[in-house]
This record gives structure tokens, sequence and C-alpha cells, in this order.
């Protein structure tokens, strides 16, 4: 079939938006019309170079459609379904797999960060040649062919823009903050980035029941939101955010220090405001290659705690339905994070908007 797809032809020369093929769903795979597409940094850093990967590549990793046809053994989706798309497939029977950790699944990283299908072909193509996929979903197209695995059925009375951030965004958030983390009531907690990423750990913080949610941006109007989003004092990122995250926590810095911007710099002033005893956990994706100077021996003599997370640490076939039955519930603000949204055409404007710092989250719309 012939559709719509904004296309990468190579790093720092932009979105371009042309007419390819995409072919019938194979075995195992389904093909879903896209309804929205979050605008988030990780396509960013691919459009930018920033992230290595086989071009010329549909983008776009945080979707949500409806269901259009199925492949052959596909079982519990069926043409109609509502959809989340999930950027980590998990196989179930691999060694992450089985210690509770699908988000790490190592059987399908492979053919993921190839640009491809579980089998290693693509179902695009572009000009007579293949055409990429971008974490296995490439949802900057009017439809697209993703693995069972990639699709998560979801409720039906849940607007399917607001779907699409739970695929990256609010999960990567709200994991962080309930998983990767584990926030206890009575907790401080300060957070590095209001964005998408960072106004869902603010909220999954609250959920946890911390008692000081500290949000800490450059921009000033992104503090202010996220004083809407459950953050109980803002700092204007500058020279005294550190020194103002300790007065507000008793002089000994936040219980858990938050960076989800995705800056080496950033996550090196993070590290100095967590408390001794305290948990450093980053959310933003740096540069691959990129390095980040953390003092060994400060870590060792406070006993600062540094992790990685991946997704939140979630698990999207379980968690999914969780955050939108918290979304219904009016427990998570998800319509309020969307600032803006844009039509395909329009998106080399949607990422210079992004990049610009006024959007909380936006998002492409078909």
């Amino acid at each position: 079939m012939k559709i719509q797809a904004a296309i990468l032809v190579e790093a720092k020369r932009g979105f371009v938006v042309e007419q390819v093929d995409l072919e019938e769903p194979r075995k195992g795979e389904v093909l879903v019309k896209v309804w929205a597409s979050g605008v988030c940094h990780s396509d960013w850093h691919l459009a930018s170079g920033a992230t290595k990967h086989p071009m010329p590549v549909v983008a776009g990793h945080e979707g949500a459609g409806v269901v259009a046809a199925v492949g052959e053994s596909v079982r519990g989706i069926t043409a109609g379904d509502h959809v989340i798309l999930n950027w980590t497939p998990a196989c179930g029977g691999c060694f992450y797999c089985q210690r509770g950790k699908p988000n790490l699944c190592e059987a399908y990283i492979d053919p993921i960060w190839a640009g491809t299908m579980l089998d290693g072909t693509t179902r695009l193509k572009w000009k007579g040649g293949p055409l990429y996929h971008w974490c296995g979903l490439a949802s900057f197209a009017e439809y697209t062919v993703v693995p069972q695995e990639s699709c998560v059925v979801i409720r039906r009375d849940v607007p399917l823009g607001v779907a699409a951030l739970v695929g990256c965004a609010v999960a990567t958030g709200v994991g962080a903050a309930m998983y990767t983390a584990g926030v206890r009531g009575g907790e401080s907690v300060a957070v590095y980035g209001c964005g998408g990423v960072g106004l869902s750990v603010i909220q999954g913080a609250a959920l946890c029941g911390a008692v000081r949610i500290i949000a800490i941006d450059r921009n000033s109007g992104k503090v202010e939101l996220a004083k809407r989003f459950g953050a109980t004092h803002g700092v204007v990122a500058g020279a005294d955010a550190v020194e103002i995250v300790r007065e507000l926590t008793g002089g000994r810095g936040a219980d858990h220090v938050f960076e989800a911007v995705g800056m080496t710099a950033v996550q090196e002033e993070a590290l100095l405001a967590v408390r001794p005893g305290g948990t450093l956990t980053l959310a933003g994706l740096t540069p691959t290659g990129s390095g980040t100077n953390l003092p060994g021996a400060v870590i060792t003599r406070q006993e600062k705690v540094i992790k990685g997370s991946y997704y939140g640490s979630v698990n999207p076939m379980r968690d999914f339905a969780m955050i939108l039955d918290l979304y219904r519930a009016g427990r998570l603000k998800l319509d309020e994070m969307i600032s803006r949204k844009w039509g395909l055409g329009q998106i080399n404007e949607a990422f210079a908007e992004m990049l610009g710092g006024e959007v909380a989250r936006g998002v492409i719309v078909f």
C-alpha cells in the first residue's frame, strides 16, 4: 500500500515527507493505522546524528492507533483494537524476561537496532530500496507494520493522542519514579528537566507519596507548569540550583534526584543535589558515545547510588493499562501535557518548537 511517511535520509538534513510503500503484515505482525505520534528528543537524537542508525529511516516511536489488519498466527489482537506501540518488544523467555525485566529483552534487541522487523527484513520500501523502521515502530507514518509484541491493546475510552504519550514519555517518567527509583512515602524528590518525561516523573513521585517535589528547568514557564503537575517547589536552573535544593531538604540534598534532560553536564550537577545515601536516577538519554564525569570518591564516601532507567523499568503489557486506569481515575494529568498538535507535513516545525523549550509535549496527529 502507498502511504505518507516522514523520512530521515541522512542526519542533520531534517525530515522529508514522501509517499512510500508499505507491505502487508507477515506472520506475527500487525498493521496499525497511526492516529498520533509524540515528538520526542530520542527522535531528535536520530535526526541530529547523536544516535547512530541505518538510513533512510522512518522515525517515530511514541505512537498509538487502531489495528487495521493482522498477520498469520497473531493472537489476542484483532482489527479495530486500540493499541499503544511499545518500542521494547519482549520474547518472554530470555534471561531478562525471565527475571521480570522485559524492557531489557535480549532476544529482540539486534533487529530493533538494525531498523528491521524481527525476521531481519523491512516492510517499508522507498525508491526501490529498503526503508528502515526506527525502534521497530516507524510511527511518523499514516500506517505502520509492527511485531505483535509491540502492540499493547488498551481500553477504548482514552483519546489516542493521550495514549500515544504513554508509549514513551509517561511510561518512562512514571516508571522511573515507581519502579527504577522506588520512591517511598515521605521522601523528597528533585527533577531536572520539565518536559514530557520530567513532568511524568513528578506525577509518579506524587503518586508514590513524595512530600517535597522540586522541579528544575532553565525555562521559567516550564517550572511554573510543573507545579500544576505536582511539584511543590520550582527552581529556574542556574548556578544556585543545587544550593536551593539543599536548602529545601534540610541542608542535605534530596532523597531522589532524577535527570530527565539527557545532557552530561546536567547529570553531573544532579549528583551534587543528591543527599549522602540518596539515589540519582538517569532517565534522560545522552548522545551515543558521550561520557559523564562523576566523582568516584564522592560516590564511595557518601554512598550515593546511580541508576539508569530504560523505559522506566516498566513491563508495557502490564503497566500501560495501569497508567491509563490512573488517568481515567483523575490521578494522572495527561491531556494537560499536550501543548501543541501538528500535521505530518509540519514535522520539522514541531521539532524546532520542541528544541525551543516552549512545549511540554507535542504530538503529530493524522
